[in-house]
């Protein structure tokens, strides 16, 4: 006899137990009972819940069905209480309910329906943490622990909300925080000290009028955008250092190691970056993934967000499901029930076009 599944069910049992990034341990326990509840024996790490499809082989190419378990904190202006899973006019409202619960259920889902199946490629359901902070315990160590138990993925199914349509790119990202020097001395003394703010001004300067000779043919130019500024001990005193940040969206076209390299040529300020491991992801829309999201009506289009596809480096990656991005982080946010079964009968629908692709 085969055992019932419901989205609805699961995703407010979801809701009802917090799961802020890097406390996830109390939903992945409820994940990983659903997945013995359905016979997908699940493996955990960390807080990382997957299961491998049967029929495993090496010889074949595997996909990744990829969504998170986390949310970020709940907003003070929630009118309800974020962890209750509410019911009404046709939407259920509770944190994390559209990014990503929606999609982390019907991926569990579709992956449980398609169970029997032959198909032409492994599957891997990741339920995964800390994405919305890109943390240590989530994809950056779950990939490696993958591989270490002899698993490499080939292409990878990022569950968000995007309305159902294929995003075939994202921005990556690196934080520069960024150092101009210069010499103190008195204000009163025009002609003595070098002002650091000044300094910093003429290096922004550099940076707003600066163009990389490339241009990713998706993502187009990459975008710099100066965000903070600190100096000064006193108003009478030359300030000799200005800290300020620069938010820097990387395309495809550099890593984000030779960005970084690019804009140290160009100014005088001592640049570090914060990290340069949210790179841009772009699949190409001639790859069998995005020919059948296609197939099902899809228009490829130019993410603004990003996901757990910017630590998949070199992995050929497709931003698919339920919900809408402009719901994401806001007070009472909602998924209508509606979309949770245009999310799974969708993801089945791309499994069984992708199979033919193959």
């Amino acid at each position: 006899m085969k055992v019932q599944f419901d989205p609805v069910v699961l995703l407010s049992r979801m809701i009802s137990v917090p799961s802020v990034s890097r406390s996830e341990a109390d939903v992945a326990d409820l994940l990983e009972a659903e997945m013995m509840r359905l016979g997908l024996s699940p493996h955990r790490f960390l807080n990382n819940i997957w299961a491998v499809y049967p029929g495993y082989s090496s010889a074949r190419p595997t996909l990744m069905l990829n969504s998170h378990i986390d949310t970020v904190r709940p907003a003070q202006t929630w009118s309800r209480d974020p962890f209750s899973a509410e019911i009404t006019g046709g939407k259920l409202y509770g944190l994390g309910s559209n990014d990503a619960g929606a999609s982390a259920v019907c991926l569990l889902g579709a992956f449980n329906e398609m169970k029997g199946q032959r198909l032409p490629f492994n599957l891997v359901l990741a339920l995964t943490a800390e994405e919305e902070v890109m943390g240590e315990g989530g994809m950056r160590a779950f990939l490696p622990h993958l591989a270490a138990e002899g698993i490499y993925i080939d292409i990878a199914v990022v569950g968000e909300p995007t309305g159902f349509q294929p995003a075939v790119a994202e921005r990556g990202l690196v934080v520069l925080d960024c150092v101009s020097h210069g010499v103190s001395g008195h204000a009163a003394r025009p002609n003595e000290g070098v002002n650091a703010i000044y300094r910093a001004i003429e290096d922004i300067g550099k940076l707003r009028a600066f163009k990389f000779p490339e241009d990713s043919p998706v993502l187009g130019p990459v975008r710099i955008a100066v965000t903070m500024m600190e100096s000064g001990t006193q108003h009478n005193v030359i300030p000799d250092t200005c800290r300020w940040v620069a938010d820097v969206r990387t395309t495809d076209a550099y890593s984000n190691e030779e960005t970084v390299e690019i804009l140290r040529s160009v100014v005088d300020a001592d640049l570090t970056p914060r990290s340069t491991r949210i790179q841009a992801s772009v699949i190409d829309t001639a790859h069998p993934l995005v020919k059948a999201a296609v197939g099902l009506g899809g228009t490829p289009y130019v993410s603004p967000t990003t996901s757990d596809m910017a630590l998949m480096h070199g992995i050929p990656s497709l931003k698919i499901g339920p919900g809408q991005s402009s719901r994401s982080h806001t007070a009472d946010e909602y998924i209508m029930i509606d979309e949770l079964k245009t999310g799974l009968d969708g993801y089945i629908k791309l499994l069984n076009n992708l199979s033919k692709e193959y």
